[in-house]
């Protein structure tokens, strides 16, 4: 975190923003503009032994001190960014001629003045721009070495080498510094859309789960009423024909009793394989294999044996995708136990490190054909299996059992 806040704080001194230049020029410029001023005061007292015999470099001197209140005045209205209108680049423009001519008396601060005119010119009239300008500062660099009496022709020259390499070492700098703002800058429109489009995929993930929800449930619904809605409705038929015999035929009327007795046993074991297919996935603490072989256990009865093996290492599978192989389970179980008749059931999980295979395969009745297509269950499956990369298979047929292979990639 103290990394990251460095960055930032480090980010906010070399990096163009909203038109205006780094602050680290900011503070060359003003370091400079100082510098100068108080050069040009204090070089006023020894200036008279020079300019004595050389006229022209107090004339120069007296220019670039002029020139300097102008180029302070210009650095508020500079533009920093391409494609500026041509009243601020006419700033700019002003602003590298005045800072040529603060440059002719200012020494090293009037090469720091420079670079900061470099820097304008590469961003607002690109590199063209600022290679011309260098080239003038040069030239400039190397005159002024003439001029000078204390340097000989050989140090004029390498005055104003000095000069245009400073000059073009510069570019180079601004020019990665405009480099790392526009990436800068990207990096930070990308993420903005990053998060919109996270919180959007958010919001239909929400939306996909309120869905998913929705059509469990209403299948769930339909299921109950035709199981738990079809018990009760001969419960009460018999219960009706009982109250009818009652009096002429009691033994029919008793029989009807130990039948509706005995449907609303099989009406409870029922809703019992209800309650338990609405269980948690996190079963009184267990996940995994230990859920999904909980779940086994809790649909035997004295009429069907159910069997759980797992082969392989359970892999690490995200509450998602455990799900899924849960939801697998306990569909195929319920089904087996409700249509099927059968009497052994076999639960299998076959994991690797990319997949996990779940099985349930009864030896009961098997179905037809199109129900295996249309079941709202089976349909139900497919899609949440779709949705996390899986496949579904299914293989029945009259008298030859009904196996549920589900595929759930990890």
């Amino acid at each position: 975190m103290r990394q990251a806040r460095s960055i930032r704080d480090l980010d906010g001194w070399v990096r163009f923003t909203d038109d205006r230049p780094p602050l680290v020029f900011s503070v060359f410029f003003w370091g400079s503009a100082g510098l100068l001023a108080v050069n040009f005061v204090a070089a006023l007292r020894s200036l008279d032994v020079v300019t004595a015999r050389w006229p022209l470099l107090e004339a120069l001197f007296y220019t670039a001190g002029a020139a300097l209140l102008p180029v302070i005045a210009l650095w508020p209205l500079l533009p920093w960014q391409r494609g500026a209108p041509a009243r601020r680049k006419a700033a700019t423009v002003a602003f590298l001629g005045m800072t040529l001519l603060v440059a002719t008396g200012g020494g090293l601060a009037g090469l720091l003045m420079v670079g900061i005119a470099v820097a304008n010119a590469r961003v607002v009239l690109g590199v063209r721009g600022a290679l011309c300008y260098s080239a003038v500062t040069g030239g400039l660099g190397l005159l002024t070495g003439l001029l000078n009496p204390a340097h000989d022709v050989l140090g004029a020259v390498v005055n104003g080498v000095l000069t245009t390499c400073l000059c073009l070492v510069l570019l180079v700098l601004v020019t990665a510094l405009l480099q790392y703002s526009s990436r800068a800058e990207e990096t930070r429109r990308l993420l903005a859309d990053l998060e919109k489009a996270h919180a959007e995929l958010a919001k239909y993930a929400a939306r996909s789960r309120e869905l998913a929800v929705a059509e469990e449930r209403a299948r769930m619904a339909r299921d109950m009423h035709d199981s738990v809605g079809h018990y009760l409705t001969v419960i009460n038929v018999g219960l009706q024909n009982a109250q009818r015999y009652r009096t002429a035929r009691p033994d029919d009327a008793w029989e009807e009793v130990r039948q509706a007795q005995a449907l609303t046993l099989e009406a409870l074991t029922d809703t019992r394989r209800w309650v338990r297919a609405l269980k948690p996935l996190r079963m009184d603490g267990r996940t995994g294999p230990d859920a999904l072989r909980a779940l086994a256990e809790s649909f035997g009865s004295a009429g069907t044996g159910v069997a759980f093996t797992l082969h392989g290492t359970w892999p690490d599978v995200d509450e998602g995708r455990e799900l899924v192989c849960y939801r697998v389970v306990q569909e195929g179980l319920t089904n087996a136990l409700r249509h099927s008749g059968a009497r052994h059931v076999q639960v299998a999980l076959d994991c690797t490190d990319e997949r996990v295979e779940v099985t349930v395969s009864d030896d009961g009745s098997g179905a037809r054909p199109e129900a295996t297509s249309n079941g709202s269950g089976l349909h139900g499956l497919r899609e949440r299996l779709r949705g996390v990369g899986g496949e579904l298979d299914v293989s029945a047929g009259s008298g030859r059992g009904f196996t549920l292979r589900a595929t759930v990639p990890v």
